[in-house]
């Protein structure tokens, strides 16, 4: 099997915080997904991210407060599963929660095995 990285974008967090029986009813979603990708041995782990951060760029390794872009671009959280073929994990990916939202986006990458 193949290992891929799944990374969230978008969502609508900020209403779903609003509310917290919405919240909690939406976390059940992603928890009860995530456990039956456990069950099948499929799940390598997962996390959500802060939205708060660094950038470090270039050469000179300058610093500064990001990331800075639009909600629906920001990288929330992220996956790591695995799949046989890509077309697996996409098929997994269909599942996530996230895609409950309009703007809600899941991108899909295979991660490279790193000959050392």
């Amino acid at each position: 099997m193949k290992e891929y990285l799944l990374l969230f974008r978008g969502g609508d967090h900020a209403t779903l915080e609003k509310s917290p029986e919405k919240w909690q009813a939406h976390m059940q979603k992603w928890m009860l997904w995530m456990g039956g990708l456990k069950e099948q041995g499929k799940l390598i782990g997962a996390q959500p991210l802060n939205a708060e951060g660094k950038v470090v760029r270039g050469s000179k390794k300058v610093v500064s407060d990001g990331p800075f872009m639009e909600g629906k671009e920001m990288v929330g959280g992220y996956l790591a599963c695995k799949a046989d073929t890509l077309e697996e994990a996409v098929e997994i990916s269909k599942g996530c929660p996230i895609l409950e939202f309009d703007n809600g986006i899941v991108e899909v990458r295979e991660i490279k095995e790193l000959k050392m």
